[in-house]
This record gives structure tokens, sequence and C-alpha cells, in this order.
């Protein structure tokens, strides 16, 4: 049994390839945590769509929260984070109309297009302040009302991934900022729903709901959940429920502003402000604006991340080649081929074959073509350093003074050789760490929100107390 008079807050972090169930609690002003359950998330490809197996992943978490139960924590929250953009659309009886569409999907391919035959794109960033991107929220409802999808007609209301999960939990429907500023559909300054746009577009304006902030509790456990799990009556906490937010607000650094890289399946790379970055400047160098926790907001630009390298170890593993990271990385370090590969580019968003579009481009482009499985890591690695580079002349330019320092967060702050390229890249020191940002992040708003700690700075100082990054600083 758990010691029972420790307060212990479980985080839901829900990722593209896997869910878990982190506990954690508070010691000395040093947090401490426990993997509970870990499970596998996949995108399913059914007729026309790709989808999120949304029961399934409820029933899984169901499960991590049993197991937090029958191990004795003394359960005082819960906070659910996802990634962003995605939804679920509930009916008027508050079920869900079906299974929510993956941002992979293809049917938001030139939707931006025909949406700025409606909205100015010079106006449209003044207001919501986000980066153009085809998969976010404001295109996927566009392209199911060009579609005249039938849910649209039925809904009653949109609830973002961890809307979705909270709702199921407590019965009780909001909207949460953080996730909500990735959808393209907020007012940047006011940080409310941009009605004009909404309006504009001929969206359904009662889809959207009460906007609600990090460290607001969302509601306790419906009766049959709360007896199901065995955690009784607990309440569901608002977190920096876009994954990012919460990340962020784990970054154990203290100058300011701070400058960020949040290292996944996407590379989130940015600094953290008081107020939205909305210039001409900003727009075309395609940087967002979106909320972070303690009111602050997160100015970045979204990069393809490990995405690349992420399936071309599953596309080995499927032939029987698998690869063990440990021992391709540094195989990789040692690799000598020069290409660059533009990460962006739409070829590498989600092809058939990833080797082979990799492959693909270098001979279509005359660069040296990859001869073995450490020379196509080594491409993927320093192709994102280059990005990191290019991404950071144009942060700069868009702030009063140059980053001096960046701290990258997140599980691909392990990988060593992507951290000492991009300290190489920018020359500038790297910090790498916390690992578990975004469980840390989690938990450490939830137990805001109870008093536990008093404002973001602390929060910040427990996770210096509790973690140590490594240092890359770059190589002359």
């Amino acid at each position: 049994m758990k010691d029972t008079h420790r307060n212990t807050y479980l985080a839901a972090d829900f990722g593209g390839g896997s869910g878990r169930i982190i506990a954690g609690s508070l010691l000395h002003s040093k947090l401490e945590l426990e993997e509970v359950h870990r499970f596998p998330n996949r995108q399913v490809k059914l007729g026309n769509h790709v989808y999120w197996d949304f029961p399934a992943l409820f029933e899984d978490m169901k499960t991590g929260l049993k197991q937090a139960a029958q191990r004795g924590y003394d359960v005082k929250g819960i906070g659910i984070d996802t990634w962003g953009v995605d939804f679920g659309l509930i009916d008027k009886d508050g079920n869900l109309l079906g299974n929510p569409v993956c941002y992979r999907d293809a049917r938001t391919d030139g939707m931006p297009t025909e949406v700025f035959k409606f909205l100015n794109e010079q106006q449209h960033y003044a207001d919501t302040g986000i980066q153009v991107m085809a998969i976010n929220t404001l295109f996927q409802l566009y392209s199911m009302k060009k579609s005249k999808d039938a849910q649209l007609d039925a809904a009653q209301r949109l609830l973002f991934i961890p809307d979705l999960f909270s709702y199921f939990l407590t019965g009780i429907a909001n909207n949460e900022y953080c996730i909500a500023s990735t959808s393209e559909l907020l007012d940047a300054r006011q940080r409310t729903w941009s009605l004009s746009t909404i309006r504009t577009l001929g969206l359904p304006e009662h889809l959207f709901g009460e906007i609600i902030y990090p460290g607001t509790i969302r509601g306790t456990l419906k009766e049959d959940i709360a007896q199901e799990t065995g955690l009784g009556s607990v309440d569901v906490i608002a977190v920096g429920s876009h994954d990012t937010a919460s990340a962020v607000a784990a970054v154990p650094a203290t100058e300011s502003p701070i400058a960020f890289l949040s290292s996944g399946t996407w590379s989130l790379l940015g600094v953290e402000v008081d107020e939205p970055i909305l210039t001409e400047e900003a727009r075309l160098a395609q940087f967002t604006n979106e909320g972070g926790v303690g009111g602050r907001i997160r100015f970045l630009q979204n990069i393809t991340g490990l995405w690349i390298l992420q399936r071309l170890m599953s596309e080995w593993k499927t032939r029987g080649e698998e690869q063990s990271y440990d021992t391709l990385i540094p195989q990789a370090a040692e690799a000598t081929i020069a290409s660059i590969i533009p990460v962006d580019d739409a070829l590498f968003m989600n092809p058939v074959n990833m080797e082979n579009a990799l492959m693909d481009y270098c001979r279509q482009h005359d660069l040296p073509i990859p001869k073995n499985k450490a020379e196509m890591v080594k491409c993927v690695l320093q192709s994102l350093a280059f990005k990191y580079k290019q991404a950071v002349e144009k942060l700069n330019r868009c702030l009063p003074s140059p980053i001096r320092q960046l701290n990258i967060i997140g599980g691909g702050s392990q990988n060593k050789l992507l951290n000492q390229l991009t300290a190489d890249a920018l020359g500038i020191p790297v910090y790498a760490g916390p690992v578990e940002a975004t469980a840390i992040g989690n938990i450490l708003t939830q137990a805001m929100a109870k008093g536990e700690i008093s404002d973001l700075h602390e929060l910040r100082e427990i996770v210096r107390h509790s973690v140590t990054p490594q240092v890359y600083h770059p190589k002359k």
C-alpha cells in the first residue's frame, strides 16, 4: 500500500503512439513519479477515413485508474492531456456521434485554399494568431461542412480529445483553453471563440462551449466510474490539456523568455510570452500563438519532429529488422552523409513507406542517398537540427533579443545525437530534460489547483529540485 497521507495526482497522458497513467506526489518540495499503466494507441483506417479508437482508449484509461486505486494511492485529482486539433462531436443526448478522425486523414487536403476564399489571411492571423496548417480544427470542420457530413448537423457540442475524456468521466462538457487554442478558432487577444471566423465559415455556433483554464476543477468522477475504478469521488482537473502546454509548464528554466523545444513526434519550438505576437512578420515566419498554463502564450512553430524516424523504426521492425536506439544512434553519430531533407515536406506527412520516401527524395534532388540504416538516421536527425536552426533564426527576428539557450523537453530529449546536432546548429547551449515534462506539468498543475503550489514560478522551482537537465555545448 502507498503512503495514504500523501496526496497523489494522476496524469492521463495520451500520445499518438501510446497512452499512460502516471501517478505523482510531492515530498519535501520534490516530485516523485510512478508509471501505473501504459497502453498502445493507433490510427485505424476504416473506409475512407483514418480514426482514433476512442472507446478503446477510454477503456484503457479506466484500467489505469483501477490499477491506481488497487495500489492504494490517495488520489486527489485526475488531469488529461493529449495531442492537439482533433475532436469528437456529441449529440443532444450526450452520445458520441463517431470515433474522432485523425489529423493525418486526407479530408483536409486543399482546405486552406478553400477557406481563404472567404477569410482574409492577414486579418485572420491578426485575430487568431495561429500557424496555418491543414490539420487544424478549422479546416477539419470546414471539410465536414463542404462534404455535408451528417454528424455536423446532428452535433450539439464539439469537444477536443482531452475534453472528450473529461466529459465521459464527469458528464460535464467544457473546452479547456490550451487545447482550444490549437484549433485556429480562438481570438488570440480575447482568449474566447472567434465568432467572426465561425460565422464567416458558416459553422454551427452552438458547437463551441464554455472555455475553462488550467487549474479549474472540471467536475468529479461520475458515480458509475467512481465505483468501477474504485477511486471514489475524485476531481477531474483542467491542466494544460494540449500535451505541449503541460510540457512547457515543466521547463526547469529561469531566463526570460523561456525558449523551449518540445521534442517528440512533433517538434514545437518557441518561447513563452505574456501576450500573443500577431505581427505580419510572425505570420510569414509561420509562428503560432497557443495557450499556456498560468495565462501564458506559447509562441512557437510546429515542425515535423521524430515522426520520420519513428516510422522508419516501425517499418524496420515490421520487416523483421528491428533496431535498438541504443545501438543505432551511436552508429549514426559516426556516419558522414551530408544530405539534408525538408522534414516538413508533404512527402513525409504520411507516405505508404517512409524509407522509400526518404530515398526517393534524395534521388530526385541529387543528394547523397543513404546506404544503410545509420546513414538514414543521421540524415533525418541533421535535417531536424537544420530545421531548428532556421526556426530559431526566424524566432529571433520576432523577439526584442535573441534566445541564449534552448531547453529540450519530452521524449526526444533522450536523443543525445539530436541534442548535440541542435547545439552545434544553433551555436547556443542546449539543456535536455525532463523526459517526463508533460506528465510533470500535468501533475503539478493539479497540485496548484489544490493549493499545494502557489503559482507557475513555484511549479518550476519544484521541477528544478526534481530533475537535472543534461547540458550540450556547441562544438567549435
